[in-house]
């Protein structure tokens, strides 16, 4: 286990330093400058030469750009992503202003997508109906499918221009957290949908459903306490997916809403090409992703006994040849 552990954690770094560098590279592979964006060179407007190489050199642009990448990684080990280029801003500072608007606006979009989800993956199983179990299947792909923005154009002009229910703009008071929340959960509550009802469909051919059946059980009964929760596992292991969704999702989310937030600050900060800022949202993103995904594989045990079993069994196999006959699984049925 802690073998497990460790190679877990080594694969975390990895993947924060490939955030890093590949944010790194992409940025220093466009072809204007961020001071002379931050300037306003690229705009037409005129700026003194000695004035953008002064500038230049304050943020280190003057530099090879292996020195750059250099510098850059070994302040943000320590946690400093050095100073906005069109602000002037600390990048953690930044960062921290705009962290909790996103946060409130994804924890919301997350428990909806959840009752969303599962609520029409159970329906969908549950029913015997062939009308609504084909409708209630139809609706996820439907989901993923339709982009983001135009979800969030329509609530805007039925809600807001229309009814009247809901603010248009802004992130003061709960009122203004609704209809972003809805256009962020849809997308992600059809990925939970779909992985959980196909989960679902082959629990309930297993034989322990058979047994519960045979012990008189009713149907309510196997879904809700066998099914779902045997079924739960492999929606629970594209938590990491979720959370890049969410993280992904609250960059259109909030651009359309005119919301505060991780993803207005990141669109804004690539469209100066402010480099620190990008690369502190980033690895910040990436951080978020890896916990999540370190957090899920600590969580498995919980959910089912027999996965220690398998990070035990991995582990001897490492040293030695797997056996061809592996007993130590206990019987399925005994979940009944």
């Amino acid at each position: 286990m802690v073998r497990y552990l460790g190679f877990r954690l080594f694969q975390a770094v990895g993947v924060l330093w490939a955030a890093f560098t590949v944010s790194f590279a992409v940025l220093y592979l466009l072809p204007s400058d961020p001071v002379s964006i931050a300037a306003g060179a690229d705009a037409g407007t005129p700026v003194d030469a000695a004035a953008i190489e002064q500038l230049q050199a304050r943020y280190g642009l003057d530099q090879p750009v292996p020195v750059q990448y250099w510098n850059a990684l070994s302040h943000a080990v320590q946690g400093d992503f050095g100073i906005s280029i069109s602000t002037g801003q600390q990048v953690t500072d930044a960062i921290a202003a705009a962290l909790p608007s996103t946060l409130v606006l994804a924890g919301t979009a997350l428990v909806l997508a959840l009752v969303f989800g599962t609520a029409v993956a159970f329906l969908a199983t549950y029913t015997r109906a062939g009308w609504l179990r084909n409708l209630l299947f139809s609706l996820p792909p439907l989901g993923v499918a339709v982009p983001t923005f135009w979800v969030g154009l329509i609530l805007l002009q039925l809600f807001s221009f229309r009814l009247k229910l809901f603010p248009a703009f802004g992130d003061q008071g709960i009122e203004t957290v609704i209809l972003p929340a809805i256009t962020l959960a849809l997308p992600t509550g059809a990925v939970i949908a779909q992985v959980l009802a196909t989960s679902l469909q082959t629990t309930w051919r297993q034989p322990f459903i058979e047994a519960a059946r045979a012990k008189g059980a009713s149907r309510l009964r196997i879904q809700a306490r066998h099914a779902l929760k045997l079924s739960s596992i492999p929606a629970f292991t594209i938590a990491g997916v979720i959370v890049g969704n969410l993280l992904a999702g609250s960059v259109v989310v909030e651009t359309v809403f005119s919301r505060t937030g991780i993803g207005r600050l990141a669109q804004m900060s690539v469209m100066a090409q402010d480099i620190p800022v990008v690369q502190g949202i980033v690895v910040s993103s990436a951080t978020v992703f890896v916990l999540v995904n370190l957090a899920v594989d600590l969580l498995y045990p919980l959910l089912d006994p027999r996965i220690t079993h398998g990070i035990e069994r991995n582990a001897a196999a490492s040293a030695e040849e797997r056996p061809a006959h592996d007993d130590t699984l206990p019987e399925v049925e005994a979940r009944v």
